[in-house]
C-alpha cells in the first residue's frame, strides 16, 4: 500500500495518524531522503529503513497521537555504534533528520437544508479541509447540475437525500459533527432540534431563524420534547456573527461560516 493510500484510509476511518519522512541524510543510511512512513494507533504502513530509527520514530509518533499534538516534530538520528539507541544498534556512518507529521481527523459539518442560504454555506465551507455533509428532503436541491457550484471543493462533500426523516441522518454522522439546521419547514427544524440533543455524540447544534421562531421551539422542546433547560441551551441561536446584519442568503451564509469557523478556532471539533 503506498503512503498516500495509507492516508487516505486513515482519512475514510475517521483516525488520527502520523506521516513520518525521512527529510534529510548524510552519508550511509538505510533509506534515502523522502522515503515515508504512516503510522496509525495500531498498524502502521510502509517504512523509514526500520531498525532504531523507524522503532523511536514510530513510538514518538503514537505519543504525538495520544496527546492530539498538532505541530510537526523533526528527529535526529546518528548512525554510528557510539550512540546509546533505544532499539538496537545502527552503525551506517551517516545521520538522518526525520519529519514527524501529525494527521488529525477531519472536522465535521452538517447541513440541513441546502436552500439559498445553505447553499452559499456549502459554497464557503467546501473551501475548508473538512467532511461536509448535505442533508434535504426535496431531490431537486440536491440536483448534481445545482450543486456544480462544490465541483472543485477541497472538503469531502457527502449528499443525503432524506424524502422523509431528516433526523435520521444524524445517528450516521461522525462524532463532534457540527449541526446546522436551516431547512425549509419550520416542523422539520423542530423536529431536528429534538432529535439533535438526543443524540449525544454530536458537536455544536446552531438553528437559523428569529427570536420569536426560537421562543416557540423552546417552549415545544421543554414540554412536549421533555428537555430541560442545560440540554436546550446546547442549541444556539441565532447562528451567524451579531454584528453582520444583512439578509442576503450569501451575506447570512458568510456569517454563519465565521461563526462556525471562530468555534473551530476557540477549540471545537
Amino acid at each position: 500500500m503506498t503512503w498516500l493510500t495509507a492516508v487516505a484510509r486513515l482519512r475514510a476511518r475517521r483516525e488520527s495518524g502520523v506521516l513520518v519522512t525521512v527529510a534529510t541524510v548524510r552519508g550511509h543510511a538505510p533509506r534515502d531522503a523522502g522515503a515515508k512512513l504512516v503510522v496509525g494507533q495500531t498498524e502502521t504502513w510502509g517504512s523509514i529503513g526500520g531498525g532504531n530509527v523507524e522503532a523511536v520514530a514510530i513510538d514518538r509518533a503514537r505519543e504525538m497521537i495520544a496527546a492530539s499534538k498538532p505541530e510537526p516534530e523533526m528527529i535526529d538520528f546518528a548512525l554510528n555504534d557510539k550512540v546509546t539507541n533505544q532499539h538496537g544498534v545502527q552503525c551506517c556512518g551517516g545521520t538522518v533528520s526525520v519529519l514527524l507529521e501529525p494527521l488529525p481527523v477531519l472536522r465535521a459539518v452538517a447541513i440541513f437544508g441546502v436552500g439559498h442560504i445553505g447553499l452559499e454555506l456549502a459554497r464557503i465551507l467546501a473551501r475548508q479541509d473538512l467532511d461536509l455533509h448535505l442533508i434535504d428532503t426535496r431531490s431537486d436541491i440536491l440536483a448534481e447540475k445545482r450543486l456544480r457550484v462544490l465541483a472543485d471543493a477541497v472538503a469531502q462533500v457527502h449528499v443525503h437525500h432524506t424524502p422523509l426523516l431528516p433526523e435520521e441522518v444524524l445517528a450516521e454522522l461522525p462524532r463532534g459533527t457540527h449541526i446546522l439546521i436551516m431547512t425549509h419547514d419550520h416542523a422539520e427544524d423542530a423536529a431536528l432540534c429534538d432529535a439533535a440533543l438526543r443524540t449525544t455524540h454530536l458537536g455544536f447544534i446552531g438553528l437559523i431563524g428569529s427570536a420569536a421562531k426560537w421562543v416557540r421551539f423552546r417552549k415545544r422542546l421543554a414540554t412536549e420534547g421533555g428537555h430541560d433547560e442545560a440540554t436546550i441551551d446546547r442549541i444556539k441561536t441565532p447562528i451567524g456573527l451579531a454584528d453582520i446584519t444583512g439578509k442576503e442568503p450569501a451575506t447570512i451564509a458568510v456569517s454563519v461560516a465565521a461563526d462556525v469557523l471562530r468555534s473551530f478556532e476557540l477549540g471545537g471539533n
